[in-house]
């Protein structure tokens, strides 16, 4: 069942009257990319996967800053009447989910971080698939010649293994222009540039667990280790797992998320 509110799209699975958690992709991508995991979830959960402002399936935005994504989600979450919400986001999707709890915070019950980078000193050099379409001067040129295996070739390049992509995922990757992409990046480089990712959960009052794959070759991962430093936030580390948890490893991805949001939920303080 789909649901369109202004500029963001909405997928619902699982039964309505289950409890809510809300879903947020990394950059350029869409909701697709949580596919494998949406059976496992939608079991216990009323699952929201929603596509960021011009990703996907939804229309373009004004300005894609960070706290302006968190506010498209938001004004979804009013319309839907939610409060309380467990939220977990893949990568800089997960900077938009802190960004939710920060000015919102009625609205998140807890956090899950999936590969959300500490901050840019933690990124790898990059693969030269990734540096000739995501920069100039070959970006602009390929990124309209893009062809499917091209775009599994891209997302091949960040994963510790092979993984199967949903052809949904693809084609949403097909819908973002060069420009938008590129807007998209810029403003969450400056998200986590102005203030580190640990450095802002440290003044949430919100549960957090950090899942990342020991093998991410697109973040140093060791660099997750400063997570270990903040209050209330649980780490846990995949074992030959990259940048895409959700592909690569969904079932220990999805079981180690329904056994926080239910820990976090008997909580007495959630």
């Amino acid at each position: 069942m789909v649901r369109h509110v202004p500029r963001m799209q909405v997928v619902h699975d699982g039964p309505e009257n289950a409890s809510p958690l809300l879903l947020i992709h990394g950059s350029g991508a869409s909701g697709a990319t949580w596919a494998p995991m949406v059976g496992t979830l939608a079991g216990r959960h009323h699952v929201l996967r929603v596509d960021l402002p011009g990703c996907g399936q939804s229309s373009p935005a004004p300005t894609y800053d960070v706290p302006d994504q968190a506010a498209a989600i938001a004004a979804l979450l009013d319309d839907l009447a939610l409060r309380n919400v467990p939220v977990a986001g893949h990568s800089s999707g997960g900077w938009v989910a802190i960004a939710l709890a920060d000015k919102r915070p009625d609205l998140v019950g807890s956090l899950v971080l999936i590969s959300t980078a500490t901050g840019l000193d933690a990124q790898q050099p990059q693969p030269f698939i990734l540096r000739a379409l995501l920069a100039p001067p070959f970006g602009p040129l390929l990124w309209p010649l893009r062809s499917d295996s091209m775009i599994r070739k891209g997302i091949g390049a960040t994963t510790a293994r092979p993984v199967e992509i949903p052809d949904d995922a693809i084609a949403d990757l097909k819908n973002i222009t060069y420009r938008t992409f590129r807007k998209v990046l810029r403003c969450n480089g400056a998200y986590v540039a102005e203030r580190s990712t640990p450095d802002r959960l440290a003044d949430l009052d919100v549960p957090v667990l950090v899942i990342f794959g020991a093998a991410d070759p697109r973040y140093y991962p060791e660099s997750a280790r400063q997570y270990e430093a903040v209050p209330n936030t649980r780490l846990e580390m995949l074992p030959g797992v990259g940048h895409i948890p959700m592909l690569e490893a969904p079932e220990a991805t999805s079981e180690l998320l329904l056994g926080f949001t239910a820990a976090a939920a008997d909580s007495p303080t959630s």
